[in-house]
């Protein structure tokens, strides 16, 4: 007969190893993510949901995001929030807006190796990690437009009968890189720029998202977006209707990081998801869903449709320590000149 003792000793210690598996599953798989990010990167047809899918596959978690209009608009709800955000991970802020973030102290510093990415004009930072770039440019519809502006100046002074819809600066990541590069190019003459675009403006909205649709829609024949937007429309569409406007001077360029909140319980996971970030599981997902460039290897190349882009002249990148010292008053600057009478 057995050991009457021995066998519960055995079962209990069986028992025992069995709670504790099941336990750590438990434990992972109720962890959640809070993600911060914009509703591009979340909309049915961005990556957001392949990037959760595939994470999910591998943390044991659940991706939560939180999608606000756009980039600006995200660094304006962290601050409403301060040390009581919900938030872990917050994607989808530029480099025009690290070092305000920064300021808000509610970040920390990532941890993870940047250094085999691939960013024009190098930019690391030790907080922010990179994930996508890509030029401004204003996009037009060549049904309505046959002869585009070819710069910026040849914009500012054009036909005041053919409209453009931009974004707003105090919201939008697009419409703050629009007024960067007015200043690159404008200097001190940038009020008097704003003054003569304003009778081309049909409307600024607070994103990105509500532009392109007003534009696609046909309300207006152009609109601020991005030298990568035509690829969609040549893959996605099948059609080369949608063109980038190459302008001489040269175009501003945008460069989307994320960052890890100070405050996140979740620190480990989310640091396995910024590592993640930069992978090809997460990089796949940028060329045609976010419709940006990757910053470190794909396991697929880019699409045909990629080589027919417009490649800028000049790149125009202004530090983030002279973005934030200055946005409030370019803003103001803005503000004056396209509500002037």
């Amino acid at each position: 007969m057995p050991n009457r003792s021995l066998l519960s000793l055995f079962t209990g210690l069986a028992l025992a190893a069995g709670t504790t598996l099941f336990s750590a599953h438990a434990e992972a798989a109720d962890k959640t993510l809070t993600i911060y990010t914009y509703e591009s990167f979340t909309a049915e047809w961005g990556p957001g949901p392949k990037v959760k899918a595939a994470f999910e596959k591998t943390c044991g978690c659940t991706v939560n995001y939180v999608s606000v209009t756009d980039g600006v608009a995200l660094l304006s709800r962290l601050k409403l929030e301060g040390t009581g955000t919900k938030a872990d991970i917050v994607l989808g802020l530029d480099t025009n807006l690290v070092d305000e973030a920064k300021d808000t102290g509610l970040f920390e510093a990532s941890g993870i190796d940047t250094s085999g990415l691939k960013v024009p004009g190098n930019f690391k930072d030790d907080v922010f990690v990179p994930y996508d770039y890509g030029h401004f440019a204003v996009v037009y519809d060549t049904q309505a437009i046959k002869t585009p502006p070819k710069s910026l100046k040849e914009l500012v002074e054009g036909d005041p009968q053919q409209k453009i819809v931009i974004e707003d600066p105090r919201t939008s990541t697009p419409g703050l890189g629009l007024l960067l590069w007015v200043k690159s190019v404008y200097g001190d003459k940038a009020g008097d720029a704003w003054t003569k675009l304003k009778g081309r403006i049909l409307t600024v909205t607070p994103g990105w998202s509500e532009a392109y649709d007003l534009f696609t829609k046909g309300e207006a024949p152009m609109v601020l977006s991005y030298t990568t937007s035509p690829a969609y429309h040549m893959i996605a569409d099948k059609t080369d209707r949608y063109q980038a406007a190459a302008f001489s001077e040269g175009h501003y360029i945008q460069i989307e990081v994320a960052g890890l909140i100070k405050s996140s319980p979740n620190k480990d996971l989310a640091r396995d998801f910024l590592k993640f970030m930069i992978s090809p599981g997460f990089q796949d997902t940028i060329p045609t869903n976010n419709w940006m460039m990757p910053v470190s290897a794909t396991s697929e190349p880019l699409p045909d449709a990629f080589g027919k882009l417009v490649v800028p002249s000049k790149t125009f990148l202004m530090s983030p320590d002279v973005v934030e010292k200055n946005r409030k008053a370019w803003i103001d600057e803005w503000l004056t000149a396209t509500s002037a009478n």
